[in-house]
């Protein structure tokens, strides 16, 4: 028996040592042996900036065009449009069907036979240029048409809650116009773009909010932004304009059509975002970059299955990856987890974050809820409106899965927006610091339905008027801390993050000190702590006096800026952080089932949501966790707050799989990891949603990743704790990033650790199994 056992061991290493990406990944691959009934029954592709829905229906290929940072007048992220592909004779009317997500490559292939008729379809899109690709090749001679449709074709009226996908919201000031695209056939192409107008939402907050008279100095990513692109396919040429309806939107096509029958046909979709006034450079600008792809097209398409291979190597959570362990439950949460890192992949290189609520990826709405029978623009809670409680749980997994350039465009965004909000503390109360709210436009300032158009006079011009998000400002250092993390994982110079940092910190130390001047004669407690109320625990514990989250979040963020290399501050400034950091007063407690747990604040007079705030200490914050003083007092908390039970979800934005997996509750952590990260019950798998936000949820993706991430490995300083919650009857190989510049690849069968890889080796010392 013990012979045969080492037998399958050395068997079952042998299997997973020789399945490094990508070999492995080719298992992942989702494939579907039947067309599509609609755009719901999608399959992401992506690449740069890009993200496509592609799908075939009734015979033909359609996708969406998404781009990230094409935003209108009113901030809704707009589709771009769609295109239509059909192949006459047609390979896909009743014969045999194949659609192929290759995620090595980071493409869709699709295959059709039809008798003696067969054809192939690669879809691709360039990481590098913003340039679409539809390769055709048949084994007899096709005509080729495609078509690119809108329902842009006119001006647009949203009313009611199709607001929702907009900055207006609820809260419209009149009547809301999405302004028609330029549409036009230009030489056999299909020429389409949307420039905006000076007069934006953006106007409208500033004079809303009183910011008027810094109105010049103010950062405004939407005034004379212009989109667009042209549809061009080799030896095509005009074809005609018609009308149809797709689903509940009607729409315009432009049609060009191969010239004559050909094995072989290829479209490109090249586009450009440029903000200018100037409509003409911005044509020379797209016409150049469309011959460049044209030019080099088999060397770009090299160098970008180039990037997805290096993409997929540099991290992995392969579970189950024996043949027998194949579609079982386990199985699926290490495939969805690769999905779903590919589908945040597709955004590596965008001017802006991969927005929480349906990223690249959103499909015709009343296919999520049958009631919104609205345009495909459409996603819930905002285009250009940044929610840092969501978007908090998409950047996270990036530390650990080493997709530290995926990190850039959220980062970015802070730092364009820095100005405007330390203008916001100058302007409402004469001190120093950024202030940053929750339900933030792209351009710095507060969402203006949120803000409230219908506020009192005398009400703080600073504040929020609204029951939830009044004083939450503590959302941005999370944003903080994962540039922290960005210089300890990589070792990277982060100079020029640091003075966001400390903008993030003075507001926090000034603003509170304002606060309790206009409250009385002292700044500071009786024990010489700042006095952080009002404030909130996340959107819950509201009214709060010294919230858990935001004690958490200043004690870890001061640590650690003290603890960077000498350059990076001076004596002055380390002294001005040390005396912050010996004013912030300690977390509170309370008792819960007769235990001791942690308060979710000192104070607070209501409870407005159910985010587990208590438990944010443990994540993202970290305070409490494996191999750190007071984890029993965690554990309490997770098991006995009623509160922290009575939020228990697996559900979107949920953490409670992270707190779960960083406290060492292995049971609790896989249990509700099967939920997170379980198939959707949609077409694709990772198309999770709309939990309290939209499809495909993209926190609710990126929270499962961070839950089993921490599931395999948890740091603490310089340790490295392998296994401290993963079951031991799922087998794994994995791949994962860890402070210091260190990689740790790793083979577990039957709850041991039979391959370990630690680079560099010198930190194998570091490393730690947790055995249960």
């Amino acid at each position: 028996m013990v012979k045969r056992i080492l037998i399958l061991s050395f068997l079952l290493l042998r299997f997973a040592m020789g399945m490094a990406q990508p070999s492995e990944l080719c298992r992942y691959n989702l494939v579907w042996n039947s067309q599509s009934k609609n755009s719901g029954e999608s399959m992401p592709c992506g690449g740069g900036d890009i993200g496509l829905n592609v799908w075939v229906e009734k015979g033909e290929l359609l996708f969406y065009i998404a781009r990230s940072g094409i935003f209108d007048e009113n901030n809704t992220l707009l589709k771009l449009g769609r295109v239509r592909v059909k192949l006459s004779p047609n390979p896909f009317e009743g014969g045999e069907f194949r659609q192929e997500l290759v995620l090595k490559d980071g493409n869709i292939r699709i295959s059709g036979k039809k008798g003696s008729l067969s054809a192939d379809v690669r879809v691709w899109i360039d990481v590098f240029h913003p340039v679409i690709h539809v390769d055709v090749s048949g084994n007899k001679p096709l005509v080729a048409e495609a078509s690119f449709e809108s329902w842009r074709y006119t001006d647009r009226f949203p009313k009611g809650k199709e607001n929702n996908a907009n900055s207006w919201k609820w809260a419209p000031k009149g009547i809301v116009t999405t302004r028609e695209d330029e549409i036009a056939f230009e030489k056999d192409k299909v020429l389409f773009y949307h420039h905006n107008a000076d007069s934006t939402v953006f106007d409208a907050a500033v004079i809303q909010q009183g910011m008027d008279k810094v109105k010049d100095q103010l950062y405004n990513p939407v005034k004379n932004l212009l989109f667009g692109g042209v549809l061009y396919g080799h030896n095509m040429k005009e074809a005609g304009t018609s009308a149809g309806k797709y689903l509940d939107t009607d729409f315009r096509r432009w049609t060009i059509k191969s010239k004559k029958p050909a094995v072989s046909h290829n479209l490109f979709i090249a586009l450009n975002t440029e903000q200018t006034k100037d409509t003409s450079q911005w044509r020379k600008n797209l016409a150049t970059l469309l011959q460049s792809a044209i030019e080099n097209t088999k060397s770009d398409y090299a160098k970008s299955t180039a990037w997805w291979n290096q993409y997929w190597d540099r991290s992995y959570i392969c579970i189950q990856p024996s043949a027998s362990g194949a579609s079982s439950e386990e199985w699926k949460i290490g495939r969805n987890y690769q999905l779903f890192r590919y589908m945040l992949g597709c955004n590596a290189f965008g001017q802006w974050p991969t927005k929480f609520n349906g990223g690249l990826f959103t499909y015709d709405p009343s296919l999520t809820d049958s009631t919104l029978k609205f345009t495909p623009d459409f996603r819930n809670w905002g285009g250009g409106t940044h929610t840092a409680q969501n978007q908090r749980l998409v950047y996270w997994p990036m530390l650990k899965s080493g997709d530290f350039d995926l990190m850039k465009p959220q980062f970015e965004f802070y730092m364009r927006a820095l100005k405007n909000a330390e203008l916001r503390s100058q302007v409402y109360w004469g001190h120093k610091g950024a202030c940053f709210t929750e339900q933030l436009e792209n351009f710095g300032l507060p969402n203006p339905a949120e803000y409230n158009w219908k506020r009192p006079e005398w009400y703080d011009k600073g504040m929020e008027y609204n029951a939830w998000l009044e004083y939450e400002w503590d959302t941005v250092l999370e944003f903080c801390l994962m540039m922290l993390e960005e210089e300890r994982y990589t070792g990277r110079d982060i100079t020029v993050y640091i003075p966001f940092i400390e903008s993030c910190l003075t507001f926090f130390n000034e603003h509170y000190q304002y606060l309790a001047k206009m409250r009385g004669s002292k700044m500071l407690d009786g024990n010489g702590h700042l006095v952080f109320y009002p404030g909130s625990g996340a959107e819950t514990y509201k009214m709060a006096y010294n919230a858990s989250s935001t004690i958490s979040g200043l004690r870890i963020i001061l640590s650690r800026l003290l603890e960077l290399p000498e350059k990076y501050l001076d004596e002055q400034k380390r002294q001005q952080w040390a005396l912050m950091l010996n004013r912030v007063p300690p977390l509170s407690f309370r008792g819960s089932d007769g235990r001791p747990t942690i308060a979710p604040a000192k104070l607070w007079e209501r409870v407005n949501n159910t985010e587990t705030a208590q438990l944010y200490p443990v994540f993202p914050w970290g305070i409490y966790g494996i191999g750190k003083p007071g984890l029993d007092t965690a554990i309490n908390t997770y098991k006995y707050d009623t509160d922290a039970l009575q939020f228990r979800s697996h559900i979107g934005w949920k953490q409670d799989n992270i707190f779960a997996a960083r406290l060492g509750l292995t049971e609790e952590a896989s249990r509700l990891t099967l939920l997170k990260l379980g198939d959707s019950g949609r077409r694709f798998p990772a198309f999770w949603g709309p939990g309290y936000d939209w499809t495909p949820d993209h926190n609710w993706g990126g929270a499962g990743m961070i839950g089993l991430q921490e599931m395999l490995m948890q740091t603490s300083g310089r340790k490295i704790y392998l296994l401290p919650a993963w079951p031991r009857h799922w087998d794994v190989h994995f791949k994962l990033h860890a402070p210091y510049e260190t990689t740790v690849e790793g083979v577990v069968i039957k709850g041991r650790i039979v391959s370990l890889n630690v680079i560099p080796s010198s930190r194998a010392k570091d490393v730690e199994v947790i055995t249960r």
